[in-house]
């Protein structure tokens, strides 16, 4: 099927945004006072206004407390269930009961303490960063949410806000590091490093929350807030639009989400893959065309086509034979391999003018955007959903590749 079921949003068209283009991201300035205009009462009132509702009301203790969670003991053993501390609701701060949370290649990696040269596991590692929950409890400055809003949790949960970067809403590329979901120092809680998604229940900034649009599918929603913005943000930075060619190389979780947000682009999209069995999946997420990567006709055929590539592959390949077929000044952006690069060919870089360039999830407001330009189109993921007994098994068809395309956790399977 095309997308998992139809959501609710209406799909109607929004004159801030350019629909060859994408959206016009807001600034920061904006983004807090459109959250300014959902302010509400402070904490009590919201709580009652919640309960008339039916809705879930304010815990009177708010933390510190103990969560369930899955995680890591060590790189090698299998993920299992254990406890965690999450910190005390404080003024700034939205308490969240986890609903769902994607499975990302990167949780394996770090699982796995494989990316040890750069970025080494402290454990217990509990990973998850594409997280979606219902809003139990908010700090009594918060103005974004309410009790029983839905909330997202993406990449991070904190960062300076001071420097160049962060105030122009890179927020990812903290001048003095971001704190990320999981495996980071925490400058706030209770734990050593910060504790991701893999759990019934998180705390976070405000700020870092990102407002889920009403009638969205959530299990389907929640791996845009790191597959969806991952391959969003380079559409947005290199101003992709309609007519231009764009190859993605890879068809995963990453993938197909470049595919649907390319092709609502107007774009021209290729996909190319290892796996034959992909091939009609590309066409039916909106690629024009899908090439085997060992097709050396179709490789030299393709050579100066394209304006841009996106690589979500999760691990290093040769890249030169994806160079030759960027025209003169076009770029590969590398959003997926974090190891050392390979055979890449200088004389093939100066000679066109062309690029390889990196990119890293995005900022808050631009995680926003990318919600709310997938909202407006029914764009979202296509998705497996797990028990969390089931994540070990789901870990090893990712590196398998036998998944289409997302593993997506039901949380509340941790009551069980």
């Amino acid at each position: 099927m095309a997308n998992a079921s139809k959501s609710e949003v209406n799909p109607m068209r929004n004159p801030e945004i350019d629909h060859a283009r994408g959206p016009n991201l807001p600034g920061r300035r904006q983004v807090l006072m459109a959250g300014a205009s959902l302010a509400v009462a402070p904490l009590l009132a919201r709580a009652n206004a919640g309960a008339a509702l039916g809705q879930p009301e304010a815990a009177a203790d708010t933390g510190p407390f103990r969560a369930r969670a899955y995680g890591a003991a060590n790189a090698t053993s299998p993920l299992g269930p254990l406890q965690i501390e999450r910190r005390a609701v404080g003024p700034d701060d939205v308490l969240l009961d986890v609903l769902y949370c994607g499975i990302c290649h990167s949780d394996i990696h770090q699982a796995r303490d494989e990316w040890s040269e750069w970025g080494p596991t402290a454990y217990p590692c509990v990973p998850g960063h594409e997280i979606i929950g219902r809003v139990a409890a908010v700090g009594n400055k918060v103005t974004k949410f309410k009790v029983g809003d839905i909330g997202g949790v993406a990449c991070m949960v904190d960062s300076c806000r001071t420097c160049d970067c962060c105030r122009a809403d890179r927020e990812q590329n903290c001048e003095k590091t971001a704190t990320f979901t999981y495996n980071s120092p925490d400058k706030h809680g209770t734990a050593t490093v910060t504790y991701g998604g893999y759990s019934d229940k998180i705390v976070v900034t405000e700020h870092f929350v990102i407002r889920i649009p009403p009638g969205a599918d959530l299990a389907a929603t929640a791996p845009l807030l790191c597959a969806g913005i991952t391959t969003f943000s380079p559409m947005q930075h290199w101003k992709l639009a309609g007519g231009q060619r764009v190859g993605v190389i890879g068809l995963g979780g990453l993938g197909h989400m470049a595919v649907r947000l390319a092709a609502a682009r107007k774009a021209d999209v290729t996909v190319f893959t290892t796996s034959p069995g992909k091939v009609k999946d590309a066409e039916r997420l909106g690629a024009k065309e899908a090439v085997l990567w060992n097709d050396a006709d179709a490789m030299k055929r393709l050579v100066n086509t394209f304006d841009l590539l996106i690589s979500t592959v999760p691990e290093a390949y040769a890249m030169q034979p994806f160079i030759n077929v960027l025209k003169p000044d076009a770029t590969l952006v590398n959003v997926g391999a974090m190891e050392q690069l390979q055979g890449v060919t200088g004389i093939n870089l100066v000679y066109a003018r062309r690029s390889i360039a990196g990119s890293m999830i995005g900022g808050i407001a631009e995680t926003q955007a990318v919600i709310d330009y997938c909202a407006a189109r029914d764009i979202k993921a296509d998705i497996e959903l797990v028990r969390a007994d089931q994540i070990n098994q789901a870990y090893e068809r990712v590196v398998k590749k036998d998944v289409r395309y997302r593993f997506v956790i039901d949380m509340a399977s941790l009551e069980a």
